[in-house]
């Protein structure tokens, strides 16, 4: 097979195996359940989603920012130095997607838990 088929052919069978895994995964949940309440067990004390966090969007937010400067810092660094891209992209990418997660475990996540 030559290479440019099987480039095609990957991104569409990794698509459609991830597709069928969540239908999967769906569908066992869902006889999990009907089995659950033939049981007769009481599905109301069975937590089916996590906790919801008020402040998930501040720390999505902050990482997404960080992001977002880690590529900025990163394409300057690169304009302005002879270093390799990939290595520069990457690691400020990293750099400042941790920072934006610091950011918020300092500022909301430690009131979170108090």
């Amino acid at each position: 097979m030559n290479a440019p088929v099987l480039a095609l052919l990957i991104p569409i069978i990794a698509i459609l195996v991830s597709g069928f895994a969540i239908i999967y995964a769906i569908w066992a949940q869902n006889r999990e359940r009907i089995t659950a309440i033939q049981k007769g067990i009481d599905l109301s004390s069975y937590k089916l989603r996590r906790k919801n966090n008020p402040h998930a969007s501040a720390k999505w937010g902050m990482l997404l920012v960080g992001i977002a400067l880690g590529i900025i810092v990163g394409a300057l660094i690169n304009h302005y130095s002879s270093l390799s891209e990939p290595a520069v992209m990457i690691s400020s990418i990293l750099l400042f997607g941790g920072c934006g997660l610091l950011t918020y475990y300092f500022t909301i996540g430690v009131k979170q838990n108090d």
